[in-house]
């Protein structure tokens, strides 16, 4: 099993992150360059979260080598026999998920650097690009470097300031080595900052979210405001792409064929919606050359920055639209639960039929039955047991936050669940807390990334509505918050050595952070006493300061005791019911028009059927007559020659067996007179049959 634990968890973990971007990304329509990096980011953090265990593991093994190899022969004197303690040989087996020396250091050097690489220079860059409006490959580039100057510049001047903390700072000599850990210091400490923000927010909603999922009408209460509010931006976000179309269409009109611009507006176009397109078209059809009109037109840039509006205001108003569809799914279920609580038969029943189409298996297993047990009874228990969990968890995190700098005692209690752990060398447990801690950390971190929202700056939507600057945006955000995350873990249960100073042997991880000795008053201050700032902001968060405040700044946000929030939950509660209505109205119409096929159909087709087959006889015997009766009188006449005759033949109109009546004689219609289902029986020779 040497190394075969590594290579398991990269290829699952590489499935993982395929999975989750699949859900936010769209792989069709966004560019595969966006998705590539989007996906080396976050592989290469879930990847740290997951493959850190494994390292802890391999430290305590290693550690078990070196104190079995390095105890004492046993000493005996005349009155006492004294053994120093140490583990016997079969103590420190070797665990299942051992990693070879000299791995794991590359392995940690590789991710590390490349997702620095990532997050400080490279997804930068592509988000400019990926926003910009330019209708080249270098007019993109050009931009994107220019809106980047600036944000390039203020990370090479905080590098300098640390550059010349330490070069006048005489207590150091200046060496590559050091340069790096200056490097990582200030990278880490960006990171801390925010991942302490994140990580009291997450503690603490996780759980009351899960709590409250519980309560009989919180979640459909909370979706008539999700309602209102997206009703809202919907049609803020119609009336944005109204106005931008406008703009569209006036350089439309304005740009001939054979302007040289005309290839940018092409390219505008084909971003617009098809039905702005169909409405607008290409005015190719005015060939009047554009030097000879006396008009202003606008220049590349403008062009561009048109292009960018364009492209932002389509995928907001695609967004709205899924999400209003999205979301009107989810108000008509919760309606249906509401319902379904009270019902004798124990039968889950639907308002609607689903969408989508059902899996014949699921369908199998999850019955009506067992669908209303578990919505209506089994489901509320679960989220509350669940939210017990998670609750005690964020207590055992805050309490360890604040005392994981004391070692001596140790009051940290994920670090005594390692130690009980390490004194059996029991790894398998050692490996399962360390992933549960891990994990639970990363959880309340990641989930309030994507629950962040910044006005429409930022925003991770499912149901592959996110934009390309929002994923990479959140490539970055999880390169610089994951290294600090795991320091922080480390931390936690004592394996840094930066907390515990008296370790033999580090982590491979920790090795490549490099020892913060250089900058002190960052290892031994910053580090220890800045995470207790956790405790502040999980109180904020449980009494909801940060939700007050945006509502008196005039962000509307969910909450119960507030007016405003009833007043929203009442006209979600209007819109909801309208949209039913009209999905009602249209099913009952669907099955009266099915009704009337299954009723009167087949009758129908069977009368139309007879009446075609006597039409066909009726049209062969008369079409035969009439052509002997012609072909004898036009030979009699000396003056015609073949090519009339079959002229004339042509120029007959067949008649109209398609009336109302079998009865009726098609050739006593007055003429243009237009019989019903049938066509136009004069014609300009309606006299060629008066013999007949």
């Amino acid at each position: 099993m040497s190394g075969a634990a590594l290579g398991i968890e990269i290829v699952v973990v590489f499935f993982l992150a395929l999975i989750i971007l699949h859900r936010y990304g769209d792989f069709k329509k966004q560019h595969k360059l966006v998705i590539v990096a989007t996906l080396l980011a976050w592989h290469l953090c879930f990847l740290i979260v997951f493959i850190l265990p494994l390292d802890v593991t391999t430290t305590i093994y290693n550690r078990c080598k070196v104190n079995l190899n390095s105890s004492p022969p046993e000493s005996t004197t005349s009155n006492v026999s004294y053994t120093t303690p140490a583990p016997r040989k079969h103590e420190c087996f070797k665990p299942w998920s051992y990693i070879p020396d000299g791995i794991m250091p590359i392995f940690w050097r590789v991710v590390y650097w490349t997702s620095q690489f990532l997050t400080w220079i490279l997804l930068p860059f592509m988000q400019s690009y990926a926003r910009s409006g330019g209708f080249s490959i270098t007019g993109k580039i050009k931009t994107a470097l220019i809106e980047n100057a600036i944000y390039y510049g203020t990370y090479l001047l905080i590098f300098g300031a640390f550059l010349i903390y330490v070069a006048i700072n005489p207590k150091f000599n200046l060496q590559w080595s050091q340069l790096q850990t200056i490097g990582i210091a200030a990278a880490n400490t960006w990171g801390l900052f925010l991942l302490v923000l994140l990580l009291g927010y997450g503690l603490v909603e996780i759980p009351r979210s899960h709590w409250n999922g519980a309560k009989k009408g919180y979640l459909l209460m909370k979706t008539y405001f999700k309602a209102a509010k997206l009703m809202t931006e919907k049609a803020d976000a119609e009336e944005n792409l109204e106005d931008i179309m406008e703009e569209v269409r006036k350089v439309n009109e304005s740009f001939k064929y054979n302007h040289p611009l005309r290839k940018c507006v092409d390219t505008i176009l084909k971003k617009c919606p098809v039905e702005y397109q169909e409405r607008m078209g290409r005015n190719m059809d005015d060939y009047e050359d554009f030097e000879e009109r006396p008009n202003t037109y606008p220049t590349e840039k403008n062009l561009a920055k048109l292009h960018k509006q364009v492209i932002y205001s389509v995928q907001r108003h695609r967004r709205t639209q899924v999400q209003w569809r999205i979301l009107l799914e989810q108000a008509f279920y919760l309606e249906d639960v509401a319902k379904n609580e009270t019902s004798a038969t124990h039968q889950f029943v639907h308002t609607f039929p689903s969408q989508e189409p059902e899996n014949k298996i699921a369908r199998y297993l999850y019955t009506p039955t067992v669908e209303w047990y578990w919505e209506c009874l089994l489901r509320p228990w679960f989220h509350r047991i669940l939210a017990i969990i998670l609750a005690t968890f964020s207590i055992i995190v805050v309490w360890s936050e604040c005392t994981f700098f004391s070692t001596n005692p140790v009051l940290s209690l994920f670090a005594v669940f390692i130690k009980l752990a390490e004194k059996n060398y029991n790894y398998f447990y050692i490996e399962m807390a360390c992933f549960l801690t891990i994990f639970f950390l990363s959880i309340c971190v990641y989930s309030t990334v994507f629950r962040i929202r910044v006005f429409n700056y930022y925003y991770l939507a499912s149901h592959h509505q996110t934009d390309a600057y929002s994923l990479l945006f959140s490539g970055m955000l999880f390169c610089r918050l994951t290294p600090p995350l795991c320091l922080n873990f480390l931390g936690l249960t004592h394996m840094d050595s930066t907390i515990a100073k008296s370790l033999e042997q580090p982590t491979a991880y920790t090795s490549i952070m490099g020892s913060m000795k250089v900058l002190s008053f960052i290892a031994d201050g910053f580090y220890i006493y800045y995470p207790m700032l956790i405790v502040i902001l999980c109180v904020a968060t449980y009494f909801s300061l940060g939700t007050r405040c945006l509502n008196l700044l005039g962000f509307q946000q969910f909450m119960g005791d507030n007016e405003m929030t009833s007043d929203l939950i009442d006209e979600g509660k209007e819109l909801i019911r309208r949209e039913k209505r009209k999905r009602q109205r249209q099913e009952d119409g669907e099955n009266r028009r099915r009704e009337w096929k299954e009723r009167y159909g087949n009758n129908r087709e069977d009368s139309s059927r007879n009446r075609n087959v006597q039409a066909d006889q009726k049209e062969s015997s008369f079409t035969e007559t009439n052509t002997t009766r012609l072909a004898s009188k036009y030979t009699r006449s000396n003056g015609r020659n073949e090519r009339d005759r079959v002229e004339l033949l042509q120029d007959a109109e067949p008649l109209d067996f398609n009336a109302d009546s079998v009865g009726e004689d098609p050739l006593d219609s007055d003429s243009g007179r237009y019989q019903p289902g049938g066509r136009y029986l004069s014609m300009s020779r309606s006299r060629i049959f008066d013999d007949v």
